[in-house]
């Protein structure tokens, strides 16, 4: 078996893929597995691209107050269920064994 090396990319390879990962239909998952790239790599490719060209700030719709209590009310009930579960989970490592 041969030690798998670290390959390196051209600009103009990553500015392609990156292209096809944003303007294509395909996911960015689709792209990488179609040119043999790890997802991370071509995500990472995508970043920094967007904030190279100044596109990183994606505008979207507002949302209304009521989509957002919603969506904080959510929120604070899984910390709070998180909250709860290491509370029970201190108690637990907290006792002394006989």
């Amino acid at each position: 078996m041969g030690v798998k090396g670290r390959r390196t990319f051209s600009e103009q390879f990553k500015s392609d893929a990156v292209r096809l990962a944003t303007e294509g239909g395909k996911t960015v998952r689709q792209v990488a597995r179609d040119l043999e790239l790890e997802p991370g790599t071509l995500h990472t490719w995508v970043r920094e691209r967007g904030k190279r060209a100044g596109d990183a700030v994606v505008v979207t719709k507002p949302e209304t107050l009521e989509e957002e209590v919603r969506r904080l009310r959510r929120a604070l009930a899984a910390v709070t269920d998180e909250r709860d579960f290491l509370k029970k989970a201190t108690a637990y490592f907290a006792r002394e064994k006989p």
